[in-house]
């Protein structure tokens, strides 16, 4: 048998037909992975462009004016006429290293010159309950609508879609924001914090 014939005789691959037998081009699949690869470009995208809310740095910070756990109401502006502050966003009850975060850095950043704002999406009653447990005496902000949340870009952040996670926002006293940082973990030591927020870092 000749080379010719026996090329001729060699099975092919069967041809990829659809469910009513017709046959389907392999360029066809090419639709179906399109769509894929313009979403995985898009995710990564999102991966580089920076953490959410990263795009409120060097912008006016969101104003607001919320209740307290401890009652009454408090605005931005209000805070600020104080001097800088380290907006806490966090998922709050139910959530122990969220509460123990707040003795953690509260006391060495006020020392520092930087107010620790907590902010927590949880009914007052509750949020006030969980802070008479871990003996915190400052005022927790109140975020129910999560407006507050939603405008500083805290909320769908590791996989929590209708609360925060761990998150801050450095708000200067002149009203701009100039560090946002988000964390996976549930508590952050107080020389981590600091080492992150590098030149944006109080001194002491």
């Amino acid at each position: 048998m000749s080379t010719q014939t026996a090329q001729k005789n060699r099975p092919r691959g069967r041809p990829v037909k659809n469910a009513e037998g017709r046959r389907v081009s392999p360029w066809a699949w090419a639709g179906f992975a399109a769509p894929l690869l313009v979403v995985a470009a898009i995710v990564i995208a999102g991966a580089v462009s920076g953490e959410p809310g990263s795009d409120l740095e060097g912008a006016r910070a969101p104003s607001f004016r919320v209740p307290t756990s401890s009652g009454g109401e408090i605005s931005l502006e209000e805070i600020l006429a104080e001097g800088d502050a380290l907006l806490y966003f966090s998922m709050g009850v139910g959530c122990d290293g969220c509460f123990a975060q707040i003795p953690e850095v509260a006391r060495p950043l006020a020392e520092r010159g930087l107010a620790l704002i907590p902010v927590m999406v949880d009914p007052p009653e509750k949020v006030a309950q969980e802070a008479s447990r871990f003996e915190l005496s400052m005022p927790v902000l109140i975020d129910e609508s999560r407006e507050v949340s939603e405008a500083y870009g805290m909320l769908g952040v590791y996989g929590h879609p209708d609360r925060p996670s761990h998150s801050f926002a450095l708000v200067r006293a002149d009203g701009t924001v100039d560090w946002v940082k988000h964390y996976a973990t549930m508590f952050v030591p107080l020389d981590q914090l600091l080492a992150d927020m590098g030149d944006a870092a109080p001194q002491a």
